[in-house]
């Protein structure tokens, strides 16, 4: 495994380990929505170089992302500041 693919599934499992109870289920149910609402904005956690994205209509693939209105405030901003720390903010 590359030190880039090191660096992003430990990314990706810190910005889970964020997360409270509350926001996994939420998440959970979110991972079964058929899309996401335009404007929404999310991380791909599998594409966690392309940093926040924004829902414009196009298919996302809904299981993989985290949602800003699936999280608190403050839990959005401790992501943003993983990905800002780690060089993956856009």
């Amino acid at each position: 495994m590359s030190n880039d693919n090191r660096s992003t599934y430990e990314l990706r499992d810190d910005i889970l380990k964020l997360l409270s109870n509350a926001e996994l289920a939420k998440v959970s149910t979110a991972e079964i929505a058929p899309s996401l609402a335009d404007g929404d904005e999310y991380v791909d956690l599998e594409k966690l170089d392309e940093g926040v994205s924004r829902a414009d209509g196009e298919p996302v693939p809904v299981g993989r992302v985290l949602t800003r209105n699936s999280v608190t405030a403050a839990t959005w901003s401790h992501i943003l500041s993983e990905l800002t720390k780690r060089g993956f903010a856009s």
